[in-house]
């Protein structure tokens, strides 16, 4: 099966339930551009200076979405023009991502990333950090990040349950913030990124609006790229 062909099976399960990032990092400008022209316009990367470079060469309509772990000195390098950022697992992270998008003269979205596996190895906030952080006079400062939701990766195991609880641990959570007005009306907390190729079917039962998928559509990574 083609790019699109793969693209286009998973429209067909995702959409408009939630929407498609075709995660594109380690695959070449060739393939990105393959799954442009079969419509797809959300492209998620991991590595800022990988996700820049093919910012410069492909069409300016894709929206680029900053998937990776994120690396504080490098913001700069995206805070021109990234789309959403997934990964905001600090204070400090968000504080040099408020600080680039001003000099920008820009805001920028980001989803702030939860600890909801059992994987120690996974970034993100706990509950307990998350609302410290959104009761802060840091955080009802930063005038040019705006929240538009939660992101979390579960546990890697073939235990669905566990899969689900955690998902559905990660709805809660940002039903809670907006059932309780926790969070200023500068943001807009309805996007929640989970799932992806091998437990998205669930996250989509869990509420998820926004899914990211890799190799299923562009096939295995080369990672010595």
């Amino acid at each position: 099966m083609s790019i699109k062909d793969h693209l286009l099976r998973f429209r067909e399960s995702i959409e408009p339930k939630a929407t498609l990032v075709a995660v594109s990092k380690t695959k070449p400008i060739s393939d990105l551009q393959e799954a442009y022209d079969a419509g797809q316009r959300h492209f998620g990367e991991n590595k800022i200076q990988e996700m820049t470079e093919k910012w410069e060469t492909l069409p300016k309509d894709i929206h680029w979405h900053m998937i990776g772990h994120t690396q504080r000195n490098k913001v700069k390098y995206m805070a021109p023009y990234v789309h959403l950022i997934h990964s905001v697992d600090s204070p400090r992270l968000l504080k040099e991502i408020n600080k680039q998008a001003e000099k920008n003269e820009r805001v920028i979205d980001c989803l702030l990333q939860i600890h909801i596996a059992e994987e120690e190895t996974k970034f993100g906030f706990d509950q307990n950090e998350l609302l410290e952080l959104l009761s802060s006079d840091a955080f009802a400062g930063y005038k040019n990040v705006r929240i538009t939701g939660l992101m979390g990766m579960a546990t890697f195991t073939d235990n669905k349950e566990q899969v689900r609880k955690e998902f559905k641990s990660l709805k809660t959570l940002l039903d809670h913030i907006n059932d309780n007005h926790l969070i200023s009306d500068s943001h807009d907390l309805k996007t929640l990124s989970m799932g992806m190729t091998g437990d998205y079917e669930i996250a989509l039962e869990e509420g998820s609006t926004m899914v990211r998928i890799g190799s299923a559509i562009f096939g295995s990574r080369n990672y010595n790229v």
